[in-house]
């Protein structure tokens, strides 16, 4: 094993008019191996959306248990349901298996080839063809290097603009360099599908000619945070809840004000206020305390953060405010969804008499369902995940 990790985010554009989209992503992470399937069903609307849905299930279960890719074949040919209108069962797919986070195997059926970007440069990856049941298959082995990009689409994307702002499409050479223009940029696998989702979008002038879902696998280094928030329930327990946390790798969030000062006695240092409410004012100003990367208000905050990361693994994206404003709330969703991969929550379970206010909404009392929440989302997001409890 090394520090790396693979970082996997995906964005989809429904066809104009349609509810579902035909595509579909799934993910499965085992203890030394991700599996990443797209599949692109015939068409579009209900009948697309279940063919995509049971190819990436069957591929990615059947992989998961070490299967290969002639099985899964075979049981998606025997699987899917028959088109009435054209007789065939049909779904394209791309699957990328990351291994130890040193090796990607590749395998692509009729879907857009999958685009490497290394060392800001498009890299072109070798492939030999497999022939099965009829069917032309292309897999690929390649080591991995920090900073790879992988993106994977299905035909929506290369389709973008066709007729319209584009004679042919948004061919897969100007998709490169477009994205080329991202990579210093270090942003992560969501953002990165996101960006490219969004262009497609453009070039159909708002209005989807077939349904487009790009997936982004990015190798990136491991990076520790840690979160402190509230303090312990025996305050006896001050001391050594304080000597885990900053013994600690990793960049330091403190959240609440009783639980800061608690931090600020540890380390003998001052805490300093800011009187500058940042891009939201229902957010409290943040604080700052050497030895600490960000100090924050409690509940409130948290309670924000809490709400941008469920609108971030629902689809129904809050990052053009989270990632761009200044607010205690804001800053944490940046540390935490874009710069960290491994979380340690320290939670005090001390009461805080304040949110037990029957007028105050349920979610002010509940300092430890706030965690199990962000930590249930993070997850989600693919970040590893420790809470501790004093």
């Amino acid at each position: 094993m090394n520090d790396l990790c693979a970082d996997i985010g995906w964005r989809s554009l429904n066809k104009k008019g349609e509810q579902l989209c035909g595509d579909h992503v799934d993910v499965i992470r085992q203890d030394n191996s991700e599996i990443v399937v797209l599949a692109d069903g015939m068409g579009s609307g209900v009948k697309a959306s279940i063919l995509s849905t049971l190819t990436s299930k069957i591929i990615s279960t059947m992989m998961a248990d070490g299967m290969d890719i002639q099985e899964c074949v075979h049981t998606i040919a025997a699987t899917l349901p028959v088109c009435s209108e054209r007789g065939v069962a049909y779904s394209t797919f791309t699957i990328i298996r990351i291994l130890d986070n040193q090796e990607a195997e590749i395998i692509q059926y009729d879907n857009p080839h999958v685009i490497l970007l290394r060392d800001g440069a498009n890299y072109e990856i070798p492939a030999s063809i497999l022939s099965i049941d009829g069917k032309t298959i292309y897999q690929s082995k390649i080591s991995l290097k920090e900073n790879d990009i992988f993106i994977a689409m299905s035909d929506g994307c290369i389709h973008a603009g066709v007729g319209m702002t584009l004679n042919f499409g948004w061919e897969r050479k100007d998709i490169v360099e477009f994205m080329k223009t991202f990579y210093p940029v270090g942003y992560t696998a969501k953002t990165l599908s996101t960006i490219l989702i969004d262009e497609c979008n453009r070039l159909y002038g708002e209005k989807p000619g077939d349904d487009a879902t790009a997936c982004v696998v990015k190798i990136r280094k491991r990076e520790p945070m840690n979160l402190l928030f509230g303090p312990p329930s025996n305050r006896d327990d001050c001391d050594r809840m304080m000597t885990l946390f900053f013994s600690k790798e990793g960049k330091k969030i403190v959240c609440g004000g009783t639980t800061s000062q608690i931090a600020a006695d540890y380390l003998h240092e001052t805490i300093v206020t800011s009187l500058d409410y940042g891009t939201d004012p229902a957010i409290p100003p943040v604080g700052h305390m050497k030895g600490v990367d960000l100090v924050t208000e409690g509940v409130i905050t948290m309670s924000r953060v809490v709400e941008y990361a469920k609108a971030f693994v629902e689809g129904t994206d809050l990052t053009n405010l989270w990632s761009v404003q200044t607010d205690g709330a804001s800053q944490i969703a940046q540390l935490l969804f874009e710069y960290a991969t491994d979380i340690n929550f320290f939670i005090g379970k001390a009461i805080n008499p304040a949110h037990q206010n029957p007028d105050l909404p349920i979610t002010f009392g509940i300092k430890i369902r706030l965690v199990q929440e962000l930590s249930e989302y993070l997850e989600k997001m693919g970040k590893q995940i420790k809470v501790s409890y004093f």
